[in-house]
C-alpha cells in the first residue's frame, strides 16, 4: 500500500478509492472500513475524505450497473478475469463520471489512465483508456 503524509488532491483521494476497492475485492474487508482506516492513517483533510466516500458508496451502491458497462465495453474481457487493478478503476472512473458530477470527463479519464500506469499492468492504461472512450463516445454519439 502506498502511505502519504496528508492528502490534499482529488488525485490522491483517488489513489485511496482504488486501494480501498482493490484490498476489499482481495480480502473480505468493507471497502468502507478499509477507506476509513486509510484516511485516518493518512490524515485526509474533510474535503478530500467527504470526495472519497462519496465515490466508494456510488461504486458500492451501482456495482451491478457499473459492471453491466464494463462488460458491455470490454465484451471480450470477462469481469471476473479482468485484472484487478483495471476492473476497480473502470468501476470508480464510470461512477465518477456518472454521479460524480465536477469533474470533466476527459479529467476523470486522464486521472485513470495515469493511476493505471502506475498501479496496473503494462497494457492497463490502453486498456482503460479504450473502454472508458467507448463508454463515452457512445453517449454523446461522436
Amino acid at each position: 500500500m502506498v502511505r502519504y503524509g496528508s492528502i490534499t488532491s482529488r488525485r490522491e483521494a483517488r489513489v485511496l478509492v482504488l486501494q480501498s476497492l482493490c484490498e476489499s475485492d482481495i480480502v473480505p474487508h468493507e471497502v468502507m472500513d478499509v477507506l476509513d482506516r486509510l484516511v485516518e492513517e493518512n490524515q485526509i483533510p474533510g474535503d478530500v475524505e467527504q470526495f472519497s466516500s462519496e465515490l466508494v458508496s456510488n461504486v458500492l451502491v451501482n456495482r451491478v450497473e457499473l459492471d453491466n458497462i464494463i462488460t458491455s465495453y470490454a465484451s471480450d474481457w470477462p469481469l471476473e478475469q479482468m485484472a484487478l487493478v483495471d476492473r476497480n478503476l473502470l468501476r470508480m472512473s464510470l461512477a465518477e463520471i456518472l454521479w460524480g458530477g465536477e469533474a470533466p470527463q476527459a479529467a476523470v479519464i486522464n486521472e485513470a489512465i495515469e493511476l493505471a500506469k502506475g498501479f496496473g499492468s503494462e497494457g492497463s492504461p490502453g486498456f482503460v483508456n479504450g473502454v472508458l472512450g467507448a463508454f463515452l463516445e457512445s453517449r454523446t454519439g461522436n
